[in-house]
């Protein structure tokens, strides 16, 4: 995950360096040429220890010397202006455009990077640092959104009830499997509600999980009522004691108004604790436009991302949080049941070369 973004940063900000690098020095000419060339010329020693027989003449000497020392400084330590960084910031603009980061995102890199450059002295040498760690402290702070440790809060509330929604394809049915091996490794039951009553074989899909996990399955015929499923899981888990009711729904897109509905239902009966959104991390863009959609009809809690280790871009990953406030509890990276990976934000910028 994040291969292809994380070269693009690196080699990006190389270039971005080199053209401030460049605007600098060609400001450095221009600072030079306005200096006398009689005060930059080297002061002969045995002349000048002549010449200097006064305190005046000393001061006089002593005040050349400084006028070049800021001339020095006002040349390695140049500020940029908004312009110049305009220009400068259109390549790594590009970049994150090309690797599925939302408008939203850029544009808090791009603010981001303004404070620390525009009109803020820069050393020559130090611009790849102070553009790196501005970038670093960016993308970190895209991550703070109030996490929480899943497990715990389970052994809080019984049973706890997590709703899983997203659309088609998005890895709903393979992602509750692995949560269940998730809570089984730790000594946790559950009971699992097969919800989707409206697409073919969801059904049978997931029973083939839950028997090969070795847990409860609830269903009912397709086409009967997903609430009514809902319902009879959360009752069987109070009757028998469970941990937890895992709620699979089938997958709907925002515009389908009738299975938006249905899912507003799902949610009255069941009362879930959690309301997790799975997609595809691949789909870029495209999985952060669903979140939104989807917490602005029923309000989720937190994302997983599916398929994260087949995404070479990343754009998803650092912009899904950010965008909807909401956070990002595991990746899914392979088929496997363990293949469930606990989201960490330092990892993140680990793997972005950040």
């Amino acid at each position: 995950m994040f291969k292809f973004l994380k070269e693009k940063i690196k080699n990006t900000v190389k270039i971005f360096s080199k053209k401030v690098e460049e605007e600098i020095k060609t400001l450095e000419e221009v600072e030079k040429a306005k200096v006398r060339p009689e005060i930059l010329k080297p002061l002969k020693k045995k002349e000048d220890k002549e010449e200097i027989k006064t305190l005046k003449d000393i001061e006089e000497v002593e005040a050349k010397k400084g006028i070049f020392s800021k001339v020095v400084e006002k040349v390695i330590t140049k500020k940029i202006d908004e312009k110049q960084f305009e220009n400068l910031f259109w390549d790594l603009e590009v970049t994150l455009l090309e690797n599925n980061v939302a408008v939203e995102v850029i544009e808090k890199i791009k603010n981001d990077l303004k404070m620390d450059l525009i009109n803020t002295p820069i050393k020559r040498g130090e611009i790849e640092k102070v553009i790196h760690n501005s970038l670093k402290e960016s993308i970190e702070e895209l991550f703070e959104v109030e996490n929480y440790n899943l497990i715990s809060k389970i052994r809080e509330k019984k049973p706890y009830v997590i709703v899983f929604v997203g659309i088609n394809g998005g890895g709903k049915t393979t992602s509750i499997a692995k949560i269940i091996k998730l809570l089984k490794d730790n000594k946790l039951s559950c009971v699992v509600a097969a919800a989707d009553t409206f697409r073919s074989a969801a059904i049978e899909q997931l029973e083939e999980h839950t028997n090969k996990l070795g847990v409860k399955l609830i269903k009912h015929e397709y086409k009967s009522d997903p609430a009514a499923v809902c319902f009879d899981a959360v009752e069987h888990a109070k009757a028998t004691g469970k941990d937890v009711v895992l709620i699979d729904t089938a997958g709907r897109l925002h515009s389908n108004l009738d299975l938006m509905n249905e899912m507003k239902k799902i949610v009255k009966v069941s009362k879930p604790d959690l309301k997790l959104f799975i997609g595809e991390s691949i789909t870029g863009n495209d999985v952060v436009e669903q979140v939104k959609q989807f917490n602005e009809r029923i309000g989720i809690d937190g994302i997983i991302l599916s398929k994260a280790d087949i995404d070479d871009k990343g754009g998803a990953a650092i912009s899904v949080s950010f965008v909807t406030k909401k956070p990002i509890l595991y990746f899914g990276v392979g088929q496997g049941y363990s293949d469930l990976k606990k989201f960490d934000k330092y990892e993140v910028l680990k793997n972005l070369g950040l």
